[in-house]
């Protein structure tokens, strides 16, 4: 027996009519989420995918390139994947081979809680996990006011930096802090670092991925604005991630 369920896009997914026992990922957050909820359904995941920390999965290459022969040859029931991390090719190309794909679609931190739970829950057949309790406790609310302005780089040479609409912005936006762009449109625009540095932001936030920003590599860019190193899984994963990205950043 079989059902069929619609993904983050709409797309008709057929699923087993049992809890779902194997997974490849390929988003870093959403392999920690499965990792905390269902360890054991877990076989595959990203080169990328580092969390949880003793993660031992096969490999699957990256999110951009994945191997489809290794996806393949694991067997899994689903592949999740995310509308933003991943090429519409590469889950195009996995459904025409007969791999069950699950795409997600987030912007927000409401929209993340609202997927993972759909994902893990209604699609898996999973049990509730506690960290997504915990994380829906944390976040629920309206966005508060701003208290302050920051700056969020995700590149360098050339840079780039963090727009709207983003999750990484609403993420921030409610715990008071307005993402600003130096007045460029789009999710990830380009911007002239003289742009940045004079944009009047309170704190440009530098964190260490997709860029690795580190203490010589970064902040000596910035002489009108202070900077900050952050954990890049703390504004920019949902998952698990959300619980202490809600203590830490605000702290």
């Amino acid at each position: 027996m079989t059902r069929t369920l619609r993904d983050d896009l709409g797309h008709a997914v057929v699923l087993p009519d049992t809890p779902v026992c194997r997974v490849v990922s390929l988003v870093p957050s959403l392999t920690e989420a499965v990792a905390a909820t269902r360890a054991g359904a877990l076989v595959g995941a990203t080169d990328w995918c580092t969390h949880p920390a003793d993660l031992d999965v096969g490999r699957v290459r990256g999110t951009k390139n994945p191997d489809r022969s290794a996806i393949a040859a694991v067997e899994p029931d689903l592949v999740i994947a995310n509308k933003e991390e991943n090429r519409e090719l590469d889950v195009v190309r996995l459904r025409e081979a007969g791999i069950a794909v699950w795409v997600t679609d987030i912007e927000t931190v409401p929209q993340s809680l609202a997927s993972m739970r759909r994902l893990l829950v209604d699609v898996c057949g999973w049990d509730e996990p506690q960290w997504l309790v915990e994380a829906e406790r944390l976040w629920a609310g309206p966005v508060p006011p701003a208290t302050a302005r920051v700056l969020v780089p995700i590149w360098r040479d050339p840079w780039m930096v963090v727009g709207h609409p983003t999750f990484t912005a609403d993420l921030l936006a409610r715990l008071g802090l307005e993402v600003v762009t130096a007045g460029e449109p789009g999710r990830y625009p380009h911007v002239d670092l003289d742009q940045l540095d004079g944009a009047g932001a309170d704190l440009v936030l530098l964190p260490d991925e997709p860029y690795v920003f580190t203490a010589e590599d970064g902040p000596e860019s910035f002489s009108r604005t202070a900077t900050r190193l952050v954990s890049g899984r703390l504004i920019t994963w949902y998952g698990p991630s959300l619980v202490d990205a809600r203590r830490s950043i605000a702290r």
